[in-house]
């Protein structure tokens, strides 16, 4: 009985690997719609046996399927590598998630709440300088609470804070509404600013979405949308 050189099966081992297609003894265990060794050797032999001695298949045809093969093999690895990724990806926005309750974060929108110190913070993005740069604080019967004069500031984030909101405010637990106006050339334009806001819940969203925050008195937003967080 003829034997195989050690070399020569050790060399057909190797293109069978990067092939993706399993040696003998490794498939008996595997599902039977993987191609072992045997089945891809079979498949080779009957398409050589088979096909037209007029017109053989050239060399470099038979590589190129041989690495179509290989390719589909490889995409089906691949696809199952991302699959374990997508998994842990799902356990790091849990964990995410998990860490941001309790906490406040920054949104563009015209409520905020009192802090713990009985402070309210935010900070205006101005998309150019400005002259004259004031804030409206009123209640929700639309009482003016407070003013607020910033003067002239230049473009980008500025940060304000009133700290000395009266009792009664804080007594009300109503939510403060803040009018932002700022003159950057062509008259007072109203803006939108950005406040520190509690975050009541969280959940782990999508792929698509991500991280999804129950932020209080603005519902869902994204977590991907936020500026800043704070503990």
């Amino acid at each position: 009985m003829s034997t195989i050189d050690p070399t020569s099966q050790s060399q057909l081992d190797s293109i069978l690997q990067k092939l993706g297609v399993q040696r003998e003894e490794d498939s008996s265990s595997a599902n039977k719609d993987t191609l072992g060794q045997s089945d891809f050797l079979k498949l080779m032999t009957t398409q050589l046996q088979n096909q037209d001695p007029f017109a053989p298949m050239e060399n470099a045809e038979f590589i190129e399927q041989m690495a179509q093969f290989s390719t589909v093999t490889g995409i089906t690895e691949m696809g199952a590598e991302l699959k374990g990724i997508a998994e842990q990806l799902g356990e790091f926005r849990i964990a995410t998630a998990s860490s941001l309750l309790g906490g406040s974060v920054m949104i563009p929108g015209n409520y905020a709440r009192p802090d713990e110190s009985g402070a309210i913070h935010g900070m205006l993005d101005l998309p150019s300088a400005s002259g004259v740069t004031n804030l409206t604080f009123s209640n929700s019967a639309g009482d003016v609470l407070h003013q607020m004069q910033l003067g002239a500031q230049p473009s980008g984030l500025v940060g304000f804070e009133w700290n000395d909101v009266p009792q009664s405010v804080l007594d009300s637990g109503e939510a403060v509404r803040i009018e932002a106006f700022a003159d950057m050339g062509a008259g007072m334009e109203s803006l939108t600013p950005s406040i520190f806001a509690e975050i009541l819940a969280a959940s782990t969203g999508d792929a698509t979405s991500g991280v999804m925050l129950d932020v209080r008195d603005y519902g869902e937003v994204r977590a991907a949308d936020v500026r800043k967080f704070r503990r």
